[in-house]
């Protein structure tokens, strides 16, 4: 049952958490649930949220994470690693919530390593991105909390958006149908008043959300996943295609152990020096700013309908780059 309690300012209510010991197969009731709340929490740092009914209760918000079993060393090292690894590239509205199990994972690491030990073990373990790092930017916490709460009800929320280029901030209802994340930035997407048609907001220019009490309409056949792969985010997916491409070989040399697919096959090129990657994968934005990334190292065979896209693209560069520096140029 504990672990089933959230942190403030969330809530559970002891009929909640019956209900949920009944359907696990417990003879118990919500007065029982309710004497063994006021029992716990004189062991446990819990909480009884009183101010209005139906009464709630959860942990207290800078209370230490329980958790049944014990976080193993293995366990706690993961959790180490994924957050000098996301840090960097998370929000903060994101890592807030893992702050407790990070804590635990470090308290773990100490016990197992000793202080030494674990200050040892940072100085030999380094997160190098793979990209460009960006600073995340700043989110209103209490506007990120009314939008999470408007999509767990299926509520509508009412919104104070600023856009980048807007002097005052926009009023509007908005309903809820999902979040989407591309990199640092985070993005509601939502339905406006009365119109259908999904709309895009970036949720560090939501300066305030309130949960409304009308439920959210959602358009029908809407799939997040499909939409968010529409490339209406920069990130275009046109399916699955079979890639073949000639590289230059220390190029190449990264894809023998990590490969692009499963079914990737590399064989020597005709021009020495140089192999043919052949592999099943999709033909997304990442894949084409990967490819580009090589420069003069990869040429696409196949499919042709990519490999014209890549040599419309390297020749728009190069008619960018033709003729001199920026500031050698003729108006």
């Amino acid at each position: 049952m504990l672990q089933w309690i959230p942190r403030q300012p969330r809530k559970v209510t002891s009929r909640e958490l019956a209900n949920r010991l009944q359907a696990e197969g417990f003879k118990v009731t919500k007065r029982t649930v309710e004497r063994d709340l006021v029992a716990l929490s004189g062991a446990f740092p819990l909480a009884s949220d009183e101010r209005n009914k139906p009464f709630g209760w959860s942990w207290q918000k800078d209370a230490p994470q329980f958790s049944l079993p014990g976080m193993s060393p293995l366990q706690a090292l993961t959790l180490s690693l994924a957050h000098s690894h996301l840090q960097a590239l998370l929000p903060a509205h994101l890592l807030q919530p893992m702050a407790p199990y990070f804590q635990q994972a470090e308290a773990t690491l100490r016990q197992s390593l000793g202080k030494s030990g674990l200050r040892a073990w940072n100085r030999r373990v380094a997160i190098v991105q793979p990209t460009q790092p960006l600073l995340p930017p700043k989110i209103n916490a209490k506007a990120i909390a009314g939008i999470h709460g408007a999509m767990a009800e299926e509520c509508q929320v009412a919104l104070r958006y600023r856009s980048r280029s807007a002097e005052k901030p926009m009023k509007f209802r908005g309903h809820p149908l999902g979040l989407v994340y591309r990199g640092a930035l985070g993005y509601l997407v939502c339905t406006i008043g009365n119109h259908d048609d999904p709309r895009m907001l970036a949720l560090h220019r939501v300066e305030a959300a309130t949960v409304l009490a009308e439920p959210a309409r959602f358009p029908a056949g809407f799939d997040l996943q499909a939409y968010a792969n529409s490339g209406v985010f920069g990130f275009m997916d046109e399916g699955p295609i079979k890639l073949v491409v000639r590289m230059e070989a220390p190029a190449a040399a990264h894809l023998h152990e990590t490969p692009l697919s499963e079914d990737q096959v590399i064989t020597n090129d005709k021009q020495g020096g140089w192999l043919r990657i052949a592999a099943t994968v999709h033909d997304t934005s990442q894949l084409r700013w990967w490819l580009l990334a090589f420069g003069d190292q990869v040429e696409v065979m196949s499919p042709r309908p990519l490999r014209t896209a890549m040599v419309a693209t390297v020749a728009s560069s190069a008619r960018l780059y033709d003729g001199g520096s920026a500031g050698d140029r003729q108006p």
